[in-house]
């Protein structure tokens, strides 16, 4: 596996990896890989492409409240799996290379930027578009892969490559869980262990709401139940919501592309997951 540090080294991995496969296949992360993140590599490899997985914690994304930094960095274990998964090329900027001191333009995304993470964390899909962007830019690969646990992001990211007319296709990869139904996270490691046998209760609740909203009930008592039920259980609900999937408006009954979302605080750790409403 090949590493890149400096953008020289990172145009000249790529080129010679698109010569010899044919097109790239970019996995951005944050690093602190697990096996959601190990999923997204196997996916871009198992594609043809030569796979570019992107390790940067994104200052620009957090906001001053938050944990940037305690976000979990492990770089050599990172790269130990990368490697292990076949990925072709590893690239590590540091902040200066992301953004340097003269830098004056950033991405502003609305549409399904709006509400659930918009609210909650103002300015944070603003650094996601600004920061896919640039490693589109500086990659440039003919397709991207995001997991579907962060469905907000993914559609952020689709709306802006759709938007600006980027050359590449971006891919969304289903959430790998653990077998109790937790979403996997790098941020789970910050559970306790009483807060982990509690955490898969989020899934359970989205779960059994999308059932009864399937069958044709109309959305506000399950997402009203839902609610109290997982603050009875010790999470801090931030939004339990039904939306239209691509644009994540809200909507109040079952229809073609619903989608349950939801994010709740347990304990110092705060989850997200969504469910399709089939």
């Amino acid at each position: 596996m090949l590493i890149a540090r400096t953008l020289p080294d990172l145009r000249d991995a790529c080129m010679r990896l698109r010569r010899h496969a044919g097109s790239l296949a970019l996995v951005p992360t944050m690093g602190a890989l697990h096996e959601g993140h190990r999923t997204l590599v196997r996916r871009a490899v198992a594609s043809g492409a030569a796979a570019v997985a992107s390790v940067f914690v994104n200052p620009l994304q957090f906001g001053p409240n938050e944990d940037l930094a305690l976000y979990p960095r492990d770089e050599a274990g990172d790269l130990a799996a990368l490697e292990a998964e076949g990925c072709a090329l590893a690239w590590l900027p540091d902040v200066a290379t992301m953004y340097p001191d003269d830098a004056e333009t950033t991405v502003v995304v609305a549409g399904p930027a709006e509400r659930w993470e918009g609210d909650a964390r103002p300015g944070h899909f603003r650094g996601v578009a600004t920061v896919c962007a640039k490693l589109f830019g500086q990659v440039r690969p003919d397709r991207a892969y995001f997991g579907e646990k962060d469905w907000q992001q993914l559609q952020v990211v689709k709306r802006m490559a759709a938007d600006l007319l980027l050359p590449l296709e971006i891919v969304g990869v289903e959430t790998v869980r653990e077998a109790d139904g937790l979403a996997l996270s790098s941020r789970n490691r910050f559970l306790s262990a009483a807060e982990r046998t509690v955490a898969p209760r989020l899934n359970a609740a989205l779960r059994a709401a999308a059932a009864r909203i399937a069958a044709g009930e109309a959305a506000d008592a399950p997402l009203a139940e839902a609610r109290a039920d997982l603050g009875a259980a010790g999470f801090l609900v931030n939004y339990f919501a039904l939306v239209d999937g691509p644009s994540l408006t809200p909507i109040a009954a079952a229809a073609p592309d619903a989608r349950l979302i939801a994010a709740a605080k347990l304990g110092a750790v705060r989850l997200l997951d969504n469910i399709p409403v089939r």
